[in-house]
């Protein structure tokens, strides 16, 4: 152990976020706007191999012309994207370039293995590249390590493949099947779709648990409002948060109207369980089927915080904003109401200007070291890739 209870071999820093989605590099660019260095005071840290968040491993045909919710960060405009090129590799690059012009210094890859309690009241945040140890923990882990299956009966015995949008690809390795598509949000809608153009296959059916509601008007700022304060709600209670779909409904745009004229989106009531062949419901009707495709939404990754004991008797995180009421050294950042484009850069300024006040008055005192770099200049964005040829 070092002077002051220190373990020699674990790394003291002021802040740290864990994940370089949205929300992370939101959150990372506060800090450095707030004069905080990136390296030294916090510490970036990202699981993925390379930039881009959740968004690198969306499937290759979502294109960045189909993708939807991509919003700018803070302080750099997302401009030029090739709306033909995957949406990975659009937002991916942007998102490079982004943490470039701010000099955030993300460290990957990186896997948190656990947060737990430190020395002094500090945080102790332990890694396969090492533990660090900090005052205050802006968690930005999203959902996509997560994907949630639902069971049913009869699910271990189905001879065809069975898989979950995380692992979808393309429309073309379903060429001939039929395919059962399970779950009520946006990527089932997209998948349905896109599964249905030449190439794809023979057949499709829709199963959700509840008839979907499309929503013809706008989702304009009045009723996006509405929406968070729903979400907020269920937050501050300590429930887990909602789709956003429950809330929201789905966007009815003119491809979706187009595809609901087609018969595309025809929906079927969930099954209550799953044959050796196919599906069958509780009226005595069976469907044969050769894929059960499982658009079923993911779960917060939050795992790595379980030595905290966050949880709240509902099964989630009780919230004032984006802070842990249970330890107001946690935010979680891309939870709940800041789970979108836009409240993950809404929620990274705010939850800043709350671990600013938390740095200044409370917790261990801060490291003894030179006065905190203003943050450089952004760079111009450099031109996005093009399609070859």
């Amino acid at each position: 152990m070092e002077a002051g209870g220190v373990e020699a071999d674990v790394v003291e820093a002021d802040v740290a976020v864990v994940g370089a989605g949205q929300a992370g590099l939101s959150a990372a660019y506060f800090l450095r706007r707030a004069g905080l260095r990136a390296g030294t005071d916090f510490v970036v840290l990202d699981h993925a191999p390379r930039p881009g968040g959740a968004w690198q491993f969306r499937w290759p045909s979502l294109t960045y012309g189909k993708a939807h919710g991509v919003h700018a960060l803070p302080g750099m405009e997302l401009e030029g994207g090739d709306p033909d090129l995957p949406s990975s590799q659009v937002v991916g690059a942007y998102f490079g370039r982004y943490e470039e012009a701010f000099d955030l210094r993300v460290l990957r890859p990186v896997d948190v293995a656990a947060v737990r309690e430190g020395d002094a009241g500090r945080l102790r945040v332990e890694t396969d590249r090492g533990t660090w140890s900090v005052r205050a923990l802006l968690n930005a882990t999203g959902t996509w390590d997560r994907p949630f299956l639902p069971y049913y009966p009869g699910q271990e015995g189905f001879l065809g493949r069975q898989l979950h949008t995380a692992g979808y690809r393309s429309a073309a390795e379903f060429a001939g099947l039929h395919v059962v598509v399970v779950g009520g949000g946006t990527s089932a809608v997209q998948l349905l779709m896109e599964l249905n153009e030449p190439g794809g296959a023979a057949r499709t059916t829709w199963v959700t648990r509840r008839p979907p509601v499309f929503r013809d008007t706008p989702f304009d700022e009045e009723w996006g409002r509405s929406v968070v304060a729903r979400v907020d709600d269920r937050v501050r209670q300590g429930l887990p948060p909602q789709s956003v779909v429950s809330v929201t409904g789905l966007a009815a745009t003119g491809a979706v109207r187009d595809a609901r004229a087609r018969g595309v989106l025809r929906r079927e009531p969930m099954f209550d369980r799953i044959t050796p062949h196919g599906v069958a419901w509780p009226d005595g009707r069976a469907l044969d089927a050769d894929v059960i495709l499982w658009a079923t939404g993911f779960r917060a990754a939050l795992d790595h915080l379980a030595p905290l004991r966050l949880r709240e008797a509902g099964g989630g995180v009780r919230l004032d904003g984006t802070r842990v009421v249970r330890d107001p050294r946690v935010h979680l950042l891309g939870y709940g109401p800041s789970a979108s484009t836009i409240g993950a850069n809404r929620a990274g300024r705010t939850a800043v200007r709350e671990i600013r006040a938390l740095l200044a008055t409370g917790g261990p005192a801060p490291r003894p070291g030179p006065p905190a770099a203003r943050p450089k200049a952004p760079l111009p964005p450099a031109p996005l890739p093009v399609a070859a040829g």
